[in-house]
């Protein structure tokens, strides 16, 4: 029995990229697990995301790049104010603008540095660099 499973499509995701493997198969799926995989297409760490229906909720097919360095959920989902991301960038990521977070906000999911910008808070759910 999975109980997160954002946690295991990135623990998917970061195997696949480890062992040198072209593609990975996330499932099951979700619109949350949809919105952080755009996040980390958009900003070039996996290739293109493909969704295939197979009348058991679908399943992703991930071309991977090899630009993953390690990628992982935060645990708890801590909440953070708008000006209080250095303190957690500290922590997950290894060095000052290398890396993203992952943050859920009142806006939508988006990157810390899109955060930043908009001066809006969230909690965090994921780090990759």
């Amino acid at each position: 029995m999975m109980n997160d499973i954002l946690a295991n499509a990135l623990s998917n995701i970061i195997n696949a990229e480890r062992v040198g493997k072209e593609f990975c198969i996330v499932k099951p799926t979700s619109k949350v697990i949809k919105k952080v995989l755009d996040i980390l297409h958009e900003n070039h760490y996996i290739g293109e995301i493909k969704y295939i229906e197979n009348n058991k909720g679908g399943i992703y097919k991930i071309n991977l790049i090899g630009k993953i360095n390690n990628v992982g959920v935060v645990k708890p989902k801590f909440s953070v104010k708008s000006g209080g991301f250095e303190k957690f960038e500290k922590r997950f990521l290894p060095a000052q603008d290398f890396g993203l977070l992952v943050v859920s906000t009142s806006q939508g999911i988006m990157t810390h540095y899109q955060a930043k910008e908009k001066k809006i808070g969230g909690k965090l759910l994921a780090f990759c660099y």
